[in-house]
């Protein structure tokens, strides 16, 4: 039985490395992916009570979640001692998935929703990361300031970039995972802000990431 369930769980290990693939420009590591593992479990047991996420399968799931804020993580590349807060982070993407990713970061997950914060501070229990925080209520209301802020999937997209925007240090990045489609509205809403060519999300339709910084100038 024990050797019946190690096999399975090296399965689930490489299936994640394939599916991950897309993704990455290399492998993570066995320590990683055995971190995203007990994510993605802990997730799938979770949104059988709570609605984390809309998507029920597991390797859509890695695709879909895993995978998009795994990619914004390697093209960020954030240094060691760098700080980043995740703006409505909901069932921690992309901010736990980049925190995986780059361990010597210092990350600060920002959700108003309750049933959404008990999940997360277990999901951060469960992992056995450091030097990552939730923030139990509106990113307005937040006194924290980062030099990376992410912005994912969020309802009132209009009047959420500039909150975000604001959580930002002097020279900070502002990175949004949106459809493609939301790209001049953010442009607009942040005119004073120079943006990146955007970049397309493998495996997705019509998403990208956008990586923006002020100017200094109105």
């Amino acid at each position: 039985m024990l050797i019946a369930y190690r096999l399975l769980l090296t399965y689930h290990v490489l299936d994640l490395h394939q599916l991950l693939r897309p993704f990455l420009s290399a492998p993570l590591s066995e320590d990683q992916l055995h971190q995203l593992q007990l994510y993605l479990d802990l997730l799938l047991k979770w949104n059988t009570k709570i609605n984390l996420t809309a998507i029920r399968d597991p390797e859509e799931i890695v695709r879909r979640h895993f995978g998009e804020s795994l990619f914004a993580g390697e093209q960020l590349q954030p240094e060691a001692g760098s700080t980043l807060i995740d703006v409505g982070s909901g069932a921690g993407f992309p901010g736990l998935p980049i925190k995986i990713l780059a361990a010597q970061i210092e990350v600060t997950l920002i959700e108003s929703q309750q049933k959404k914060v008990a999940f997360l501070r277990e999901a951060i229990r469960t992992l056995g990361v450091d030097a990552v925080s939730v923030h139990a209520g509106r990113a307005e209301g937040s006194q924290v300031r980062s030099q990376i802020v992410t912005l994912r999937a969020i309802e009132k997209f209009a009047s959420a970039v500039p909150v975000a925007a604001s959580l930002l240090e002097p020279r900070g990045r502002l990175a949004l995972l949106i459809g493609a489609s939301q790209a001049q509205i953010a442009h607009k809403l942040l005119p004073g802000y120079e943006w990146q060519e955007p970049i397309a999300i493998p495996d997705s339709r019509q998403r990208i990431l956008l990586v923006g910084s002020s100017t200094g100038l109105i």
